[in-house]
C-alpha cells in the first residue's frame, strides 16, 4: 500500500513526487543564491536563475535516467527553426496590436535612437527571463503535470501557476488588471500549445523571448507593468483609454493584445505540430 502511494505500476517514482523533488532542489539552489545577493546589495539576475533552474532540470532528469534532449527537445536544425518560428510568432504577436493602435491614430512614435549597448543588455535580460520561465513553466514540472493527469489539466494548474508568478505586477492597478490576467493566462496556454505541438522548448522560449524583447525594447511599451527604454517610445492619445492602450503595464492589458494571443493561441492548438508529445507516466 505505501509502496503503491510513491510508485506506479511500472515501479516508477510518481510524478508528483517528482515534482516535489524538483521544489526542494530548486529551493536548494536558490535559496543561497537570494541569501548571497542580499549581502553583497545585488539582485539576482535572469541569467543566474536560468543557469539554477537548469541545472536542477538537468539533475532531475539524471536522477529518472532520462535524456535532457526529452526534456528540452533534441539540439538539431529542427530545434534552430522552431526556435526562428518562436522568435517570429513573438515579433507578430506584438507587432499587430501595435499596428492597430497607430492606424487608429491612438499611438504615436517618437524615435530615441539605436542605442547598441542597451539593446544588447536588454537582449540578454529577456533571454534569462523567457529561458528561467519556460524552463520554470514548460519544463519537468510541466512535463511530469502531462504525464500524470494530461495535457489540459496541465495547461490549466501551470497557466494558474503563472499568473500567480506575475501576481505583483497584476496588483499595480484596477482599471486594467483583470484583461492583462486573462491576457497571462492565456499566453500560458500559448507557450504550452508551441510545447505540446513539437515537444521542444524552443519554440516557447522564441515566442516568450520576442514577445518582450519586441513590445519593450524594441516598440517602448511596459513589459508586465515594468518600465522599459525603448527604441521607440509610443505617445497615446489624450483621449485613449487604458483598455485600448495598456497604459503602463504594456500590450498584455490592452484589448488588441488580448485579441492578438487568443487567435495565435487557437492557431497553435489547431495546429497539428511536428511531433506528438507523449504522455505516458514515464
Amino acid at each position: 500500500m505505501i509502496r503503491r502511494i510513491f510508485k506506479n505500476q511500472a515501479g516508477n517514482l510518481r510524478n508528483g513526487w517528482w515534482i516535489g523533488v524538483f521544489f526542494l532542489l530548486l529551493a536548494a539552489v536558490v535559496l543561497p543564491m537570494i541569501l548571497v545577493a542580499k549581502e553583497t546589495g545585488q539582485e539576482l539576475a535572469p541569467w543566474m536563475q536560468a543557469l539554477a533552474v537548469l541545472l536542477v532540470s538537468c539533475v532531475c532528469q539524471w536522477l529518472r535516467k532520462q535524456p535532457m534532449a526529452q526534456l528540452l527537445g533534441a539540439f538539431d536544425r529542427q530545434w534552430l527553426l522552431q526556435l526562428g518560428w518562436g522568435i517570429g510568432l513573438g515579433a507578430l504577436l506584438m507587432g499587430l496590436p501595435a499596428l492597430f493602435l497607430t492606424v487608429t491614430s491612438t499611438v504615436s512614435w517618437q524615435f530615441n535612437g539605436w542605442q547598441q549597448a542597451a539593446i544588447g543588455a536588454a537582449l540578454l535580460l529577456f533571454v534569462g527571463v523567457a529561458v528561467t520561465e519556460e524552463l520554470t513553466f514548460r519544463g519537468f514540472m510541466f512535463q511530469r503535470l502531462i504525464a500524470g493527469i494530461g495535457s489540459w489539466p496541465a495547461q490549466i494548474a501551470m497557466s494558474a501557476y503563472f499568473v500567480l508568478n506575475h501576481a505583483s505586477a497584476l496588483q499595480q492597478g484596477d482599471s486594467w488588471n483583470y484583461l492583462a490576467m486573462a491576457n497571462i493566462f492565456i499566453a500560458s496556454l500559448m507557450f504550452g500549445f508551441a510545447y505540446l505541438r513539437t515537444a521542444s522548448l524552443a519554440m516557447p522560449i522564441g515566442l516568450h523571448l520576442m514577445a518582450n524583447f519586441s513590445q519593450g525594447t524594441l516598440l517602448g511599451f511596459g513589459v508586465s507593468g515594468s518600465d522599459q527604454v525603448g527604441v521607440l517610445t509610443p505617445v497615446f492619445s489624450a483621449e485613449a483609454p487604458i483598455w485600448l492602450t495598456g497604459g503602463a503595464f504594456g500590450l498584455e492589458a490592452s484589448v488588441p493584445g488580448f485579441v492578438t494571443v487568443v487567435l495565435l493561441t487557437l492557431a497553435l492548438w489547431h495546429w497539428r505540430g511536428t511531433k506528438v508529445v507523449s504522455q505516458t507516466a514515464v
